[in-house]
């Protein structure tokens, strides 16, 4: 006797995933992780303060972005909650309902170890044929940043940075960003831990 076949997941089954957990449709099937450490929310965080003045707000920068927290992402036939998303406010969508449908410009994924592998053998080329132009990728434990630029349907690595460099980040280059603010007083323990 062959078994039933197995219902996917919809939108609705993500509404009742409980508090404390992220929840994911990956391949038709509910994804549920528990929520975030504290290194990597604190950094989510972080970048958003850092992002969010000069980038959604213009001071102290261009302004022309909308940047949100873990948005969750119809992304092909997923839906996948990155991090932070952000669209140019010409092509921000606010959803009524659901998912959002507009692809995003950029997506930041803060790595974590029971994330970074499937941040980067699963999102990553999933946001590729998505078409998301520009993908971040943060340790906040490593203090590293590594930025993917979308070149026909694939990433290549655009830069890469470490602990307390500050840079112009496509495609956030109109203002320099200051690393050392995503990592908190986390770089200053490390560095005293080796001394």
């Amino acid at each position: 006797m062959s078994e039933p076949a197995k219902r996917r997941a919809i939108w609705d089954d993500l509404l009742d995933v409980a508090e404390g957990y992220v929840g994911e449709i990956v391949d038709g099937e509910l994804n549920v992780v528990p929520r975030p450490a504290p290194p990597h929310a604190e950094t989510a965080s972080d970048l958003g303060g850092v992002l969010t003045p000069p980038f959604r707000f213009g001071r102290g920068g261009p302004g022309g972005w909308v940047i949100v927290d873990e948005p969750r992402l119809a992304v092909l036939r997923d839906i996948r909650v990155p991090d932070l998303a952000g669209w140019k406010k010409e092509r921000y969508v606010r959803p009524e309902l659901g998912p959002y449908t507009v692809v995003p410009d950029w997506i930041c994924e803060i790595l974590s170890p029971s994330t970074a592998v499937s941040d980067r053998t699963e999102k990553l080329p999933l946001y590729a044929r998505a078409g998301v132009p520009f993908v971040w990728l943060i340790d906040p434990v490593g203090f590293s940043l590594e930025v993917y630029e979308l070149e026909r349907d694939r990433y290549f690595l655009a830069l890469t940075a470490q602990g307390r460099a500050t840079l112009r980040v496509p495609p956030f280059a109109a203002i320099e960003i200051e690393l050392e603010l995503l990592w908190g007083d986390r770089l200053a323990e490390a560095e005293a831990s080796d001394r």
